[in-house]
């Protein structure tokens, strides 16, 4: 079992930046294959990032791509998204969640998974 608390969401100004921890517990945090995902009201819960055991090797979903990092530090088993230039269809609650699959993007591979948390981004 992996243990996944997400934290950092909140309310911010179109423009502006927020950093999303997820503090892994449990079983070797190195050993998994991590992603963020996010699901806006109404909406089916999305792909927004995902990173390989040694974070060498990173995937962004199109919408992300270039405004968004995925970072891992494995010696404190913790999970990082740095949001810049956000947008208020980034409105969403943000889920950290782990995986043994790589390149995994789809959420049906994820085994374990934090309760989220929400980030709002105002126009």
């Amino acid at each position: 079992q992996v243990q996944l608390v997400e934290s950092g969401g909140g309310l911010v100004q179109a423009g502006g930046s927020l950093r999303l921890s997820c503090a892994a517990s449990g079983r070797t945090f190195s050993n998994y294959l991590m992603g963020w995902f996010r699901q806006a009201p109404g909406k089916e819960r999305e792909f927004v990032a995902y990173i390989n055991w040694g974070g060498d090797n990173t995937y962004y979903s199109d919408s992300t791509k270039g405004r968004f990092t995925i970072s891992r530090d494995n010696a404190t088993s913790t999970l990082y998204l740095q949001m810049n230039s956000l947008k208020p269809e980034d409105t969403a609650v943000y889920y950290c969640a782990a995986t043994k699959f790589p390149g995994a993007r789809k959420e049906q591979a994820y085994d374990y998974w934090g309760q989220g948390t929400q980030v709002t981004v105002s126009s």
